[in-house]
């Protein structure tokens, strides 16, 4: 899906990355993204929209932004990175739950954890709670353009959805297509009203 834009240089490691930065998260720049973090060895898990259409292996809607699911430790480099293309922390407060953007209105939204003793991902939510990532929930995998990802579970991508906010249509989209495509059962405050079942 073809979308205009400029172009970012980027010095990396003593190498020139172009980028290209557009008002859309394209899969293309996703992927760039996610080959400049896999170089400085950051893990990370792709949740919410970005990571709904990982594990479909496709790409169903236009993405303003991609969530993250990074360890706490790795926060300093994920700055310094996007900070190289433009990224600067529009909402939240790192180390824990934050928003990057930059100039074009693209957004990465960090959500940092401090794995514990069982591999569950404690996340320090932006009101001072905290919220828990079941260890199960990272053994994701998906594809986004050809590439590898890890990404959050099925399972785990319906439970943050239930629990961790008001849904909104495009949720109730998502999570019909993992209902759909691996048989997890929905919760009733992610099943579409009747009225807006026809959309799905």
């Amino acid at each position: 899906m073809p979308f205009g834009g400029l172009v970012v240089l980027l010095e990396c490691d003593g190498e020139d990355h172009r980028m290209d930065v557009t008002s859309e998260m394209t899969s293309s720049s996703l992927v760039e993204l996610l080959r400049l973090l896999d170089e400085a060895e950051i893990d990370l898990w792709l949740d919410g929209g970005w990571g709904v259409d990982a594990l479909l292996g496709t790409q169903t809607r236009p993405h303003k932004d991609v969530d993250i699911v990074v360890r706490v430790t790795d926060v300093p480099k994920v700055q310094e990175i996007l900070g190289r293309r433009g990224f600067a922390v529009r909402q939240g407060t790192p180390l824990n739950s934050f928003v990057l953007a930059d100039g074009s209105g693209l957004e990465v939204d960090v959500h940092a954890v401090t794995f514990d003793g069982e591999g569950n991902g404690v996340y320090r939510m932006e009101n001072g709670e905290d919220w828990v990532y079941p260890a199960e929930g990272f053994s994701g995998q998906g594809v986004v353009d050809g590439r590898s990802v890890h990404c959050l579970t099925p399972t785990t991508q319906v439970f943050c959805h239930a629990y961790g906010y008001t849904p909104t249509e495009k949720d109730f989209q998502d999570m019909e297509l993992l209902r759909k495509r691996f048989g997890v059962e929905l919760p009733p405050q992610l099943k579409p009203s009747p009225s807006e079942s026809g959309l799905h």
